[in-house]
């Protein structure tokens, strides 16, 4: 060690070793966060950069929001916000009303393009995150189609990361467990970004959208080093989940050609009604109580503590979710999912009739909770039920239908009063329908199996 004419270490090294210190802290904890990512296989599979992809995404969607959330909504009055709210979720029906017959299709036809696909969509909110930054101070009309271009590009990275798990699974791990993993990483990262982009917003609103285009532009360069048989279309074709179409009298059968996600078996079928409406509730609560709390708080408490509330609660019941899916993976996925079903219509239509903090409370973590399990149900299912040459595409199609439903949700509340008891009923309604539609079914189903389909 180099010392100075007193004997005493050097500028040089004493500059040198506080380096050292405050680098040791970082590279320990990346370590760490490595050794999680990759452990039990997924780091041979390929799992655990997906998962660190994922991450990376899911923290750069919450500086947007936490950049959106100070500019459409608490920058306004509530009658401004709702109106400005409902304009944004009108713009987003378009898209997602498109990404439904396309990216699906898409997907089929250009299999070899997935870590393309997604790196685009990393690039796309990148530059979109730039754009915003001149329009997100003065909350400007301009705002919008950025916004909704994030949203679009936010969309196509899911649609697209649903059709990969299946070409990433380790051994001897089931895919509910794979995307259990994938989805608690998403979270812990919007848990750690949530706060940071609290802390960014305080510099100015700017910040948290400088910091989102960094993080979506290093997704763009993990979304390439990615395993490349995520690009394998080996053994795939489209998915025409369907019933046998009439046949012309040629041997061909009619519209062979046009794949569309119909029917495998009335578990997946029943499993997607059922999450239709939990995502639809989903989308419900999270603009209702938005707005509802905002205007009526919890007795007692303040609108942004009695946001805050709602918002934990609905945060930690969809964390809770995604671990019970994983630890009941090996259950029946159609009881499981009836199970979600029946709990979510009681906890609504308990707050429909106790309408409260508690009651409010109940109903947010729930709705967390049964939107985690329905959507692990239904990938247990597809793997199941779906054969490996279409589960890709199934995946595709099953996610854009989720996302709708979500926004379809969102789209519902921003129409209603903010009356806390008739919103709680509207919730309860939501769920009814899918209890009515999909139960009966999920658990004839569960009794009697359901035969593997054939692939058509």
């Amino acid at each position: 060690m180099p010392l100075d004419k007193l004997g005493k270490p050097s500028t040089g090294s004493r500059a040198r070793r506080l380096a050292r210190g405050l680098r040791r802290p970082p590279a320990a904890l990346a370590r760490r966060v490595r050794r999680a990512t990759h452990a039990g296989g997924a780091g041979e599979s390929g799992l655990g950069k997906l998962i660190e992809l994922h991450a990376v995404n899911s923290a750069g969607d919450m500086l947007i929001t936490v950049a959106l959330a100070s500019t459409v909504f608490f920058s306004v009055p509530t009658g401004e916000a709702r109106g400005r709210v409902a304009l944004y979720l009108a713009v987003t029906m378009a898209p997602f009303a498109l990404l439904a017959p396309v990216i699906g299709p898409l997907l089929d036809r250009v299999p070899h393009g997935r870590r393309a696909a997604m790196a685009a969509a990393m690039l796309a909110r990148a530059l979109l995150a730039l754009t915003m930054a001149g329009a997100v101070a003065t909350g400007g009309l301009e705002l919008y189609p950025a916004a909704l271009g994030v949203l679009v590009s936010s969309k196509a990275y899911g649609v697209v990361r649903s059709a990969v798990v299946p070409r990433l699974l380790p051994p001897r791990v089931w895919l509910v467990k794979a995307n259990s993993r994938v989805t608690l990483a998403g979270l812990l990262a919007t848990g750690a970004a949530a706060p940071a982009g609290a802390a960014l917003h305080a510099l100015g609103a700017k910040w948290p959208l400088y910091g989102a285009c960094a993080l979506f532009l290093l997704g763009t360069f993990l979304s390439f080093s990615l395993d490349p048989k995520v690009d394998s279309a080996k053994g795939e074709s489209p998915a025409r989940l369907a019933r046998t179409a009439p046949s012309d009298g040629a041997g061909e059968e009619r519209g062979a050609g046009r794949p569309g996600l119909r029917t495998v078996g009335v578990s997946v079928v029943s499993a997607l009604c059922a999450n239709s409406a939990l995502r639809a509730l989903s989308g419900f609560l999270t603009f209702f109580l938005a707005f509802l709390l905002r205007e009526h708080p919890f007795d007692g408490l303040s609108a942004a503590v009695s946001l805050g509330l709602a918002g934990v609660a609905a945060g930690g019941g969809n964390a809770l979710g995604t671990a019970l899916g994983a630890w009941l993976r090996a259950r029946a996925p159609e009881v499981l999912l009836t199970a979600a079903l029946l709990t979510a219509l009681a906890s609504a239509v308990v707050a429909a009739v106790l309408y409260g903090t508690v009651a409010v409370t109940a109903v947010a973590a729930t709705a967390g909770i049964v939107q985690a399990l329905g959507k692990l149900s239904l990938d247990a299912l597809i793997q199941r039920d779906v054969p490996e040459q279409v589960r890709t595409s199934a995946f595709a199609r099953s996610e854009t239908l989720m996302q709708m439903s979500w926004v379809a949700g969102g789209a519902l509340a921003m129409a209603l009063p903010l009356a806390g008891r008739l919103g709680m009923g509207v919730a309860a309604g939501l769920v009814a329908v899918g209890v009515g539609t999909a139960v009966r079914r999920l658990l004839g189903a569960a009794r009697r199996g359901t035969p593997h389909p054939r692939v058509v």
